[in-house]
């Protein structure tokens, strides 16, 4: 008989959140998979949520669910980072699995504890950044590998860039884009940055009231270059108010430029975006004609059920279907990492080097200098 995996998911709704990434019906539908139980302080609706996760049972607090339940993976859906780190000791000195939220922290200092964490329990910790199990986001990279567009000479990659651009949209959206980075160049060596307010420099006193409480963040524009191995330069930008509601194009997304051609794929939770290529020479602004790239899905998860496409759009879940898709792999890449005893596609390493990039840019700035990796100060240079 195969193994039941018993699956708990811990969303509590008594704290706003302006949108998740419908983590808690990732596992939804995958074979021999039993949701056991919903975590929730917040009972209004209970029934509609327990349908919508599947959950059989509900507790108010994850104490109570974890002193009655021995669940193989607990998913955290808190988009606040600074909840993370005691969820997830709490949930590893259980020995359960773990696919968590982004980003796990904002702290390096809380990153490097959930990574001792993970290595002295055992346990596999898979982190919430969907385009690595896209396959638009995979042909990209595969393009790439394969020299489609000759050598890879630099990308740039924007966050929404909408009223919390700057500081803010870096942690809240840049940490897909930074994700996505390390996931087709491996790890940065260095950073420079700048960090502006109102046209000017940012300095300390300038730290942003952030909309939702992710922890610390400075200016309302946001500029920096990471060199990666094989001298290719990564640029990360976000300004805030670009983003028009009458204009809603995505800014997000990331655009790679070669010897023989430019790669561009936008991130949107409203709608999928095509994968574009054009295979002209130049800059891009002499370029003046892409395709669009076809995509195949050469992925199957034996057994499961057929994606439920009308959660889309449902509480918490995104309307781009993709998203839907992208979550069910990166569930099913968890259960197998576990059976195979290997580290999910998405995991502690490549997370915390993501919080590693955005203290490399405020340190990069507040020094006005270029910072090596790995950073030799730990604590966050905003706070320090």
């Amino acid at each position: 008989m195969s193994k039941v995996w018993q699956i708990a998911i811990v969303k509590d709704r008594s704290k706003p959140m302006l949108g998740l990434h419908g983590l808690h019906t990732a596992f939804r539908g995958l074979p021999n998979v039993e949701a056991v139980a919903l975590v929730d302080a917040n009972t209004d609706e209970l029934p509609l949520k327990l349908a919508q996760t599947r959950a059989k049972r509900h507790y108010a607090t994850l104490e109570d669910m974890l002193a009655c339940e021995s669940p193989d993976i607990v998913v955290l859906c808190s988009r606040h980072p600074g909840d993370h780190l005691e969820q997830i000791r709490l949930v590893a000195e259980k020995g359960c699995h773990i696919y968590c939220e982004k980003p796990v922290s904002v702290l390096l200092e809380e990153a490097d504890e959930v990574a001792r964490i993970v290595e002295a329990t055992g346990i596999k910790l898979a982190l919430a950044h969907p385009a690595r199990h896209d396959p638009a986001f995979r042909t990209m990279k595969r393009m790439i590998e394969a020299g489609d567009i000759g050598t890879h000479l630099s990308a740039l990659g924007r966050g929404k860039c909408d009223h919390r651009g700057g500081g803010e949209d870096l942690i809240v959206l840049g940490t897909h884009i930074l994700d996505l980075m390390t996931f087709f160049f491996g790890t940065p060596e260095s950073v420079m940055a700048e960090v502006c307010v109102g046209g000017r420099l940012a300095t300390l006193s300038d730290k942003v009231k952030t909309v939702e409480p992710v922890g610390p963040a400075l200016g309302d524009e946001v500029f920096a270059t990471f060199q990666f191995p094989g001298s290719l330069r990564g640029i990360f930008e976000s300004r805030r108010g670009l983003l028009k509601p009458n204009r809603p194009t995505p800014h997000m997304g990331l655009c790679v430029m070669g010897t023989e051609g430019t790669l561009s794929l936008r991130f949107d939770d409203g709608a999928r975006q095509p994968l574009l290529v054009s295979r002209q020479v130049g800059f891009p602004e002499t370029i003046t004609r892409f395709e669009k790239v076809a995509l195949t899905e050469d992925r199957t998860i034996p057994g499961a059920e057929p994606l439920d496409y009308t959660l889309c759009g449902q509480p918490d879940v995104p309307s781009a279907p993709w998203f839907l898709e992208a979550n069910r792999f990166a569930a099913w890449d968890l259960m197998r990492a576990i059976d195979e005893n290997r580290q999910p596609l998405s995991n502690i390493e490549n997370a915390r080097t993501v919080v590693e990039m955005i203290q490399g840019i405020y340190a990069a700035h507040l020094s006005r200098s270029t910072v090596d990796f790995p950073l030799t100060c730990r604590r966050h240079p905003l706070e320090v």
